[in-house]
């Protein structure tokens, strides 16, 4: 490859199958491009916010709705309440996958915008666990498509140099929303905590980003991907110039074009590409790379860390304003993971965020026996939390997102990350249901002993299975998998 001090050369191959050069300028975008992507980027990532602030805010409002003159829940009831959204995020991945693919990734995210906002008021004014563990489900069908519409657009829009940073950016606001939950419920409890019904302020509250969502992704263009592959050709060069320098954009509208012709010669993205092996195999990877996510624990955390704080020794209001730091460095971290991720790359991120996690929970479980009945032991506890949830949201989690939308071919992305972030969302859908079960029978360190043990087959996992996909195009990364495949089934051949 030959540089120079304004482009760089990328070699790629035409339709007839000539091999073509073509510069890629290294000043990529103007500061109102530039503007623009942020401001697209930030209205978009509005869905990462809800997401958070609807997972987090059940932390705070569990102890209040299980009061007997309030939902009066049960170690069972309220893993039902706070797993019931992530059920529905399991299937929400699905349905927003392929409708992102057909209607369109923006459609998507203002229809899902909408459905945030009916569902958070039926949760806020729920009568009873019936009508709660339902709208918690609705409610979830909109975070699991937002979880996988929003990154694929992102991915989609960002440039490949700055797709690492891009597509983070929703996680960011995830962990922002479940920072913004952590606090109004501790402002809430203690300003208000005679109030029986203070839980139900805690939840209304999301109404105010679902409207703003709803109202900003009408300013936000589509995918240009997106419109390519719907013929909408003059649309998609359109956008690309409107976030790229001129000679860029053209250069990669005809590197879009090019995938899409190739991917032409398949067929429309069904279920029956899983039979392809390079597909087949990118998914099941993508499975793994989403159940990592969920095995590091940490959504033990995040949902039932008031209820764990208090059981350290902090009393309720003390452990919601203790929540807050677990807010804070999860914010934090993920900036960090947002400054290294183009920098470090995805394997060693991934690598060492589950080394430590799974470090985190054994010392926490340790620690718990051993320090049974120091007065240390709840400030021992959260500062653990804290250095778990930095190793969480500085490199497992970014990374998770990140990949997801990485990975996979463009005819069948949306399919393929609704099959991965479903399963995503269904080990969530254990964790949150079973924790507070397994917290009651058997005691916190038994319990995150078992996440320890699953920490090291992950980290197995990622060391043979898991590939490196900085600084490449998507396109790029389809194509090697294609030539991996190839090689491969040519090696078997020859045998």
């Amino acid at each position: 490859m030959k540089t120079t001090k304004e482009n760089s050369t990328r070699r790629l191959v035409s339709a007839d199958g000539a091999s073509v050069e073509t510069e890629v300028p290294q000043k990529q975008q103007s500061l109102s491009q530039k503007a623009y992507l942020k401001l697209i980027t930030l209205i978009s990532t509005f869905g990462g916010l809800l997401y958070g602030y609807d997972t987090g805010v059940v932390n705070g409002a569990l102890p209040f709705m299980s009061r007997e003159d309030q939902l009066n829940l049960t170690p069972f009831t309220q893993g039902l309440v706070t797993s019931s959204l992530l059920l529905g995020a399991a299937f929400g991945a699905i349905f927003g996958g392929r409708m992102s693919d057909k209607k369109g990734r923006r459609k998507t995210i203002l229809s899902v915008a909408f459905v945030f906002l009916l569902a958070t008021i039926g949760c806020a004014v729920a009568p009873n666990v019936e009508i709660m563990v339902f709208c918690r489900i609705v409610l979830g069908l909109a975070v699991g498509a937002t979880s996988v519409t929003v990154p694929a657009f992102l991915a989609e829009m960002a440039p490949a140099e700055r797709r690492g940073r891009v597509v983070t950016q929703n996680e960011l606001m995830i962990v922002t929303g479940q920072l913004l939950a952590y606090i109004f419920n501790a402002v809430l409890a203690n300003s208000f905590g005679e109030l029986a019904h203070v839980w139900r302020y805690m939840l209304v509250i999301a109404t105010l980003p679902a409207v703003a969502l709803w109202i900003g992704m009408l300013m936000v263009p589509e995918s240009p991907r997106w419109l390519a592959s719907k013929g909408r050709s003059v649309e998609a060069l359109n956008v690309l110039k409107k976030i790229r320098e001129a000679q860029r954009a053209k250069t990669e509208f005809n590197e879009i074009e090019h995938t899409i012709q190739e991917e032409g010669k398949i067929k429309k993205a069904t279920f029956k590409d899983l039979k392809l092996p390079h597909v087949r195999r990118l998914v099941l990877i993508g499975i793994g790379i989403a159940m990592i996510q969920q095995l590091t624990g940490v959504n033990s955390i995040m949902y039932y860390g008031t209820e764990i704080l208090k059981d350290a020794g902090f009393s309720t209001e003390a452990a919601l304003v203790g929540n807050i730091a677990n807010g804070v460095i999860s914010v934090l971290a993920t900036f960090v993971g947002i400054a290294l991720l183009d920098k470090v790359g995805r394997r060693p991120m991934l690598f060492t965020g589950m080394a430590g996690t799974s470090t985190s929970l054994l010392l926490i479980g340790i620690l718990s026996i051993v320090l049974k009945d120091s007065s240390m032991l709840p400030y021992i506890i959260l500062g653990l939390t804290v250095v778990f949830l930095a190793f969480q949201q500085a490199a497992v989690s970014p990374v998770t997102w990140l990949m997801q939308s990485e990975i996979f071919p463009l005819h069948l992305r949306g399919l393929a990350m609704g099959i991965t972030v479903f399963c995503l969302f269904m080990m969530n859908f254990l964790v949150g249901l079973l924790f507070p079960v397994l917290f009651d029978a058997f005691g916190l360190s038994n319990t995150f002993f078992v996440f320890v043990g699953l920490g090291i087959l992950s980290l197995l996992f990622i060391k043979r299975f898991v590939p490196e996909t900085k600084g490449r195009t998507l396109e790029e990364i389809e194509h090697s998998f294609q030539v991996s495949e190839e090689r491969y089934l040519a090696k078997e051949k020859r045998k």
